[in-house]
């Protein structure tokens, strides 16, 4: 089955009860038994729900895994995965990492003595250099946010394997249609649904998929345990938004690729972070890796007060957290997803008060490009 077959047919189509072409929301909490331990295969919906089951199963085809877990927001996600850990274990992570991942990592879960070092993983020889006797995975966001940065996955996967640690991918930017991490060898990979799988601004939700049962049957553990599970409205608006995916993204792409020329071109412009340019660091990588660049761009123009100029120009770019919606969103990563990071660590990183962040929705690419010329002036 491809892919674009897949997210239409994938997972548990339909209602094999009414044959309803849709899944039902099963609005329920729990769940009439025979008798004591039996029943047909739910028996509360923290530990599991038939439409959540739909969608977690929708996923794990999408990604090839062998299971895949809903979660009430991204972050939620990674921090079941994070569960997976012990106190005084060590993780190695991509230095460019979401704010959120960051905060999380360096503010919460440190609390409880999980150890993280922050390298450019887009030079895999950082990883290995950064790797200590406790180590226990590798954590991955490619590309990036907000510096569109890309990691070869296979070669952080051989290192994982070299030093028996697990390599977890997060794929929010590049979603199952542009980028498969468990093909080229990770063991989990996590996604903010709330962007483009749901793709209308309207759900949050986390998603997370691992390769091996042993890795599932422990997921699941503290999923049930911990409790922060996507519920079944929720759940049905994501299946919804995951059939036009694949459409949804080649349009992104498109309009990203003739915005980041002509941002490219423009003398207002300091630098554009976009991986479908010849120009970026990463680009042989991501041609090699992804089947599309996406529609996430970034761009510097200088300062916090031409930055500030943009953002109160444009028209049709909502200013607005969040990415991977219909409608086109612009932020300030600085000011905003990225706040969390201190200020120094930001700048050695490249977030400028003046990177602006684009994601490119599906407006006419002609009005997204006036928009922008005019804001840029």
């Amino acid at each position: 089955m491809r892919r674009k077959t897949m997210l239409i047919h994938g997972g548990i189509p339909g209602d094999p009860h009414t044959g309803a072409v849709s899944v039902p929301i099963y609005q329920v909490s729990t769940y009439k038994q025979e008798e004591v331990g039996k029943h047909k295969g739910f028996e509360y919906s923290r530990t599991g729900n038939p439409t959540r089951a739909a969608l977690e199963k929708l996923i794990a085809d999408l990604e090839g895994g062998e299971a895949g877990f809903a979660f009430a927001s991204g972050m939620a996600a990674i921090t079941a995965v994070m569960m997976l850990f012990q106190s005084g274990d060590h993780l190695v992570l991509t230095d460019d990492v979401y704010g959120g991942t960051y905060r999380v990592m360096t503010n919460v879960l440190n609390r409880f003595g999980l150890e993280a070092t922050f390298v450019d993983t887009s030079d895999v020889a950082n990883i290995e250099a950064h790797i200590r006797p406790n180590t226990k995975a590798i954590y991955i966001e490619t590309p990036t946010n907000p510096l569109l940065k890309i990691t070869d996955l296979q070669a952080a996967a051989a290192i994982a394997r070299a030093h028996g640690l697990l390599l977890i991918v997060d794929n929010t930017f590049s979603t199952p249609y542009f980028q498969t991490p468990l093909e080229l060898g990770a063991d989990i990979v996590i996604h903010s649904a709330t962007k483009y799988l749901g793709g209308h601004s309207d759900v949050v939700a986390g998603l997370a998929v691992v390769r091996t049962p042993e890795l599932a049957e422990r997921l699941h553990y503290v999923q049930n345990s911990t409790g922060g599970v996507l519920g079944p409205q929720d759940s049905w608006l994501l299946m919804r938004g995951m059939k036009t995916l694949a459409v949804r993204m080649e349009e992104h792409e498109e309009n990203a690729r003739q915005i980041a020329v002509f941002l490219a071109e423009h003398k207002a412009v300091k630098r554009v972070h976009y991986p479908g340019l010849p120009d970026h660091p990463n680009h042989e990588l991501a041609k090699k890796q992804m089947r599309g660049f996406g529609g996430m761009i970034s761009f510097d123009v200088g300062s916090l007060e031409r930055a500030e100029k943009v953002l109160s120009r444009v028209r049709y770019f909502t200013l607005a957290e969040s990415l991977g919606a219909v409608e086109s969103l612009i932020s300030l990563p600085g000011k905003m997803t990225h706040a969390s990071i201190p200020k120094e660590r930001r700048e050695q990183l490249g977030i400028t008060d003046g990177l602006i962040r684009l994601s490119v929705g599906l407006e006419d690419v002609n009005d997204l490009l006036d928009d922008l010329a005019k804001a840029l002036g």
